[in-house]
């Protein structure tokens, strides 16, 4: 077979990274090979493609494991990441090709189309479905006429495509209607129905909205996906924190005691999901957080990523955590800085290049100077660390600031060279990904629990094997609840010529069931 479909969304968050990457395993399945795709993403979550060579946003890298393929630049060719107000950093085939504000980046459009259609194009020639993601909403009319991921890329590739409604939040008929009906009718024609996903209780006080909604549209729902517990993949942006504080693993700890975890809430915060391994340890909790008392109670605080190291750290000094975090460095309690937070922990950032501040003094808790180059490092590197009992880690670079560390030990050691430092209970590292480092991830809560004098007992299990149950688990919820064979025909006959165009309107009074 040969083909492709867009997943579509009615608003940011209703599911359709969960849905593609859903579909890409229930096609792998069926012996199907299938490549994920989106055209554009915002995000300040990306990941380092195996060869580092290219830069794209973490959820297509999640899909492509969930195809079971390699991720690359063509999986997601254009990747906006916000860096001030009104500002995103343009990375185009992996590589950063420009910072603009948004009205710049709407004049930019029309020059992307083309590489965007060739990197579709070329995943097409060497599988047999890809599984493209949308961005957004279909219905933001005032981005419709340079659209290059949602309906403009459907009518450009001549793609069918399915509408996501999260109907969890309520609405969802509505949503579902109205997104349909702003649509013009030669986008219309590329819709050829819905999804519920999310879904709480009895699907048959479902159904005559269901059939309703097809009296009314001219199109069928595909399926209902059920709510489930504890059902994550990588999140796209921040909006993750927003919806929940905390991330809390349910299984109890094995030991008598259990780790809090204090991330540090940044305004531009980057790569949040580096601490996805923490939260799934038995006994651990993980809370991303503002509160300078949060800060100086908890077992382990991490400064995470940031795309605007200069401006979070000047944040942090105005809401008082730089003294709570002095202070409680100076207690001995254990600091992890990823990245950007890991330059923060230095002495100085010299920094032409995202804030264009120069030279900024840091929070002085480890003895390094970071300055900034216009060309990002994009870089896998591994190696063992000396802290730990010299266990093995291994994690993506993605960053501007290049580091001198003027003291104190590495934190990671290899033949390549030395990665990162150790001072006191303070830790620095670029790296990216390293607590999904079963190992590493294990002896440093061993660690934590050493100094803070805690009976804790780090858990055995593979994160990577956690992840592949969650990727099982939504292939089964797409297999189980909904009609991959009606998907698959969709894929291999194209948009269906017969569906009717919809617009808004009154409509007659529907009487069902109580309300």
């Amino acid at each position: 077979m040969s083909g492709a479909l867009l997943v579509l969304g009615t608003h940011s968050d209703a599911g359709k990274s969960a849905v593609a990457a859903g579909l890409c395993r229930a096609l792998r399945r069926r012996g199907i090979s299938v490549a994920p795709f989106k055209a554009q993403n915002m995000s300040l979550n990306s990941v380092v493609t195996p060869d580092a060579s290219a830069e794209i946003g973490r959820a297509q890298a999640v899909q492509a494991a969930a195809a079971g393929v390699e991720p690359e630049a063509a999986m997601n060719p254009v990747l906006l990441k916000p860096s001030g107000e009104g500002r995103s950093q343009v990375i185009l085939m992996g590589v950063a090709h420009a910072e603009l504000d948004a009205r710049d980046y709407q004049k930019l459009k029309p020059s992307l189309r083309a590489p965007v259609l060739d990197a579709l194009a070329s995943l097409r020639r060497r599988y047999d479905v890809v599984i493209c993601e949308g961005a957004g909403s279909p219905a933001e009319i005032n981005l419709r006429a340079d659209d290059l991921a949602n309906l403009g890329l459907a009518r450009n590739a001549g793609i069918p495509a399915i509408l996501v409604g999260d109907i969890d939040r309520g609405g969802m008929f509505a949503s579902l209607y109205g997104t349909l009906a702003l649509l013009d009718p030669g986008d219309q024609r590329l819709v050829a129905g819905f999804l519920v996903n999310k879904f709480r209780g009895d699907p048959e006080i479902l159904r005559p909205g269901l059939e309703r909604l097809s009296e009314l549209t001219g199109r069928p729902t595909f399926g209902v996906l059920p709510w489930q517990d504890g059902l994550w993949v990588d999140a796209e942006d921040s909006l993750a924190l927003l919806l929940a504080d905390a991330a809390t693993h349910e299984a109890p700890a094995l030991g008598a005691d259990g780790i809090e975890v204090a991330a540090v809430r940044l305004r531009w915060i980057s790569n949040f999901t580096d601490l996805d391994a923490l939260a799934l340890e038995p006994g651990v909790a993980v809370r991303f957080t503002r509160s300078a008392a949060e800060i100086r109670r908890a077992d382990l605080v991490v400064v995470p990523g940031t795309k605007q190291t200069v401006a979070d750290l000047e944040h942090l000094r105005e809401c008082g955590l730089d003294r709570a975090l002095a202070e409680r460095a100076a207690a001995g309690g254990p600091i992890l800085g990823i990245c950007g937070g890991y330059q923060m922990l230095g002495e100085i950032i010299d920094d032409p290049v995202e804030s264009g501040r120069g030279r900024v003094r840091g929070l002085g808790l480890l003895p390094i100077e970071t300055r900034f180059q216009p060309r990002k490092r994009l870089a896998w590197t591994s190696g063992e660390v000396p802290l730990l009992g010299r266990v093995p880690v291994r994690g993506y670079e993605i960053r501007h600031g290049r580091i001198n560390r003027l003291g104190a030990a590495p934190l990671l050691e290899s033949e390549a060279g030395e990665e990162g430092c150790v001072q006191g209970a303070v830790l620095g590292t670029s790296l990216h990904g390293a607590v999904e480092c079963d190992e590493f991830r294990q002896a440093l809560l061993g660690w934590v629990a050493e100094r803070r004098g805690l009976a804790f007992v780090p858990g055995t299990a593979s994160f990577a094997a956690a992840r592949e149950a969650r990727l099982d688990a939504l292939g089964d919820l797409v297999d189980e609840h909904a009609d991959v064979d009606a998907l698959i025909a969709l894929i291999e006959q194209g948009p269906p010529p017969e569906a009717p165009a919809v617009q808004a309107r009154a409509l007659a009074p529907f009487v069902g069931g109580m309300n």
